[in-house]
This record gives C-alpha cells, structure tokens and sequence, in this order.
C-alpha cells in the first residue's frame, strides 16, 4: 500500500496533554518555545545551534504538516490539555520519524521546554505515542535513540517502558567535534508488546 494512503490520526489526547501534528500558523509558538530552550538543548540538538526567524519557523511547521500528511514523518507538537479539552501551553516536540512502512517501524524523538521539567509532560507523550504506534499504526518495533551523556533522556525512555538494547560506542559527532556513543532503546512487539494486531488502512 502507497503509505499516503494509510490513515492516521493528527491528534492523541491524554488526560493532560494533546499531541497534534503541525499547522500553519504554529511557528510563532515554536519559534517562542525554541528561543527559550535553546541553550539547553544546543548539547544534544544540532538543530538548536541556528537561530531560526519567524519565517523560518513557520516554514518549518508548513513543511513538517506537508510530510506528516505524505507519511514521510510523523512530527507532533505537545501542549497541556485544559479542563475544557482544549489546547494551552505549549510544551514541546515529539513525533514518529525514521519511518520503515514496510516493517511498521518507528523512532520517537522530544524536546522540552525549559521551564517545564519534572512534570512528567514528556514521558506521558511518550508512552501515548508508541502506544499510538502499536494500537493504530500497526507497529511491530519502536525505537528511542538517545546520546549516553544525555541521562535526562536515556531515563525517560526507561520509566517510558523501552528496553536498552545496544549502545553504539563511538557512533557519532557533536556539533563541537566531540566523540559520542548513543543508547539504543526499543518496544518489540511480541516482547514488551503484545501479539495480535490488524494492519492499520
């Protein structure tokens, strides 16, 4: 099946926060969001080493909705659910990338905002979308790849139910030319997942 045609949602409510795909009209929030993060995550983030302009944020959102909508990438913004079910602050990135169509599987990436730590937003986002991943999309391995000096984040994957699975020594630069290694972390289905599914249309 041509993946443009498989049906997938744009947006997963939990009981705090909704996860939405990009629209138009999103970049000045991201690019707000980006400014204040960006020198806690510039370490782990090659993209928070550019200053983006609105334009360039905007563009980026646009962009993103176009692949989320050709299946090429699944990008998700999180904002805080308000009592109302409707959309507050805005929190953070996540989103299914890396996609193989073929095998159904996926890599999860996030990003935080500063400011909104140790509240568990982002580890509820998590376990939201690769249960999305299983339950709608038909999945059959998600992944989480995260640098081994970046513990905040090999943590989350943790309480977040992966499992450690490999850890590339030495796989990769920093954009300061340092030498890193990178966890690898998955959900499998039939091990942490389990069996029985239909392919997602």
């Amino acid at each position: 099946m041509d993946p443009v045609l498989i049906e997938v949602p744009e947006r997963i409510e939990t009981e705090r926060l909704i996860l939405r795909c990009p629209r138009p009209g999103d970049g000045p929030t991201v690019n707000e969001a980006e400014r204040e993060t960006r020198a806690e995550l510039r370490p782990w983030m090659p993209w928070a080493h550019t200053e983006k302009s609105l334009d360039d944020s905007e563009a980026y959102c646009r962009r993103m909705q176009a692949r989320y909508l050709l299946r090429e990438d699944l990008a998700m913004f999180i904002f805080e659910r308000d009592v109302m079910g409707r959309e507050g602050r805005f929190l953070g990135g996540t989103g299914l990338h890396r996609i193989d169509w073929s095998l159904r599987g996926f890599e999860i990436g996030y990003w935080r905002r500063t400011g909104c730590g140790a509240q568990g937003y982002v580890t509820e986002a998590v376990r939201a979308l690769a249960r999305f991943a299983f339950d709608r999309l038909a999945a059959r391995r998600v992944e989480i790849r995260t640098d081994d000096a970046n513990s905040a984040s090999w943590k989350l994957a943790e309480r977040a139910g992966f499992t450690l699975e490999a850890l590339l020594r030495g796989d990769s630069l920093t954009p300061f030319g340092e030498v890193r290694s990178t966890r690898v972390y998955a959900r499998v289905r039939g091990i942490e997942e389990a069996l029985g599914y239909s392919v997602a249309k």
